[in-house]
């Protein structure tokens, strides 16, 4: 199978009604904002998206709430389960349900050793039998898919991308030194993006995108035709935003972006609570400033 993915894929967050249960029409609104601002895809129910706190049967109404604003575009579900066999079964629903391909994590909270790793990405291709974006982020899980073992992997023809997020630019170049082509690779990493794009990354799982859609795409729009300093101009700008994507409190900080923004709301299932006090005031100052200077973008480049 031979899919090409690339550009900018929102990992999207999940959104709540005050009493904790799935706000499906505030969903598609907001992935319905992506898809005009012309993302190339979206992808559910990962870390961004609350994964740990959703059964199988409310991630799957996540995934076609984004299936059902996606205009055709690539739709992946993220298989985060704790054992092969539930992320198996998640694969195979989602397959059922018409996913265009997954976003996987190791079986976690377990730190796996490589072999462990690499069998259970192998299950998950067999189960799912669609293409799969690997996703890396040794920093926050504690399991580090090295080029070696991206190298290993290559006779899995399932096994077509990479997220990576393992904060060293330098990754990038060590996976293609070592696999040449052979993977799409995506940065994962919201202040390492046009680093990344630089290196040869040839898209972004994107966080801070949710509230600014238009600047997201402008950069990568940008870089693509060549056009470095104007690219270069808008993620300068982006960058003090950019940087609240890399925090343990991630989902929160972005989430009351998006609330600041696109007039959303910041409501997490618990354990996690909305900010207050003063991490509250700090995303709030970073948005006014972003909002008081906020860039034009050429209306040629969203076209």
């Amino acid at each position: 199978m031979n899919n090409q993915w690339k550009g900018v894929y929102p990992a999207v967050t999940s959104k709540f009604k005050p009493d904790g249960a799935l706000d499906h029409d505030e969903m598609r609104r907001c992935y319905r904002l992506q898809i005009d601002a012309g993302v190339d895809g979206l992808i559910v129910c990962g870390s961004l998206g609350e994964s740990s706190t959703l059964n199988l049967q409310e991630k799957l109404d996540v995934l076609k709430d984004a299936q059902s604003v996606s205009d055709g575009r690539p739709v992946l579900f993220t298989v985060s389960e704790g054992s092969t066999r539930d992320a198996q079964i998640a694969a195979e629903r989602a397959a059922a349900m018409g996913a265009d391909g997954f976003l996987a994590l190791p079986g976690l909270p377990y730190k796996s050793a490589p072999h462990e790793t690499i069998a259970h990405f192998r299950a998950i291709a067999k189960a799912g039998a669609l293409p799969i974006m690997i996703y890396n982020n040794p920093v926050a899980y504690g399991v580090d898919v090295t080029p070696a073992m991206m190298a290993e992997m290559a006779d899995e023809p399932l096994i077509t991308s990479i997220k990576e997020s393992s904060d060293d630019v330098r990754r990038v170049t060590e996976i293609v030194n070592i696999t040449g082509d052979r993977y799409q690779i995506f940065t994962g990493v919201d202040n390492l993006a046009l680093e990344s794009f630089a290196m040869g990354a040839v898209g972004w799982v994107a966080g801070l995108v949710l509230a600014f859609p238009k600047e997201t795409v402008a950069i990568w729009r940008l870089h693509c035709a060549g056009r470095h300093q104007e690219a270069l101009e808008i993620y300068r700008w982006f960058r003090p935003l950019l940087d609240v994507d890399v925090s343990a409190r991630l989902v929160q900080n972005i989430k009351l972006v998006e609330a600041l923004v696109i007039d959303s709301n910041d409501r997490c299932r618990l354990p996690r609570l909305s900010l207050q006090g003063a991490e509250r005031a700090a995303i709030v100052s970073l948005v006014e400033t972003a909002l008081s200077n906020r860039p034009k973008i050429d209306s040629s480049v969203m076209a």
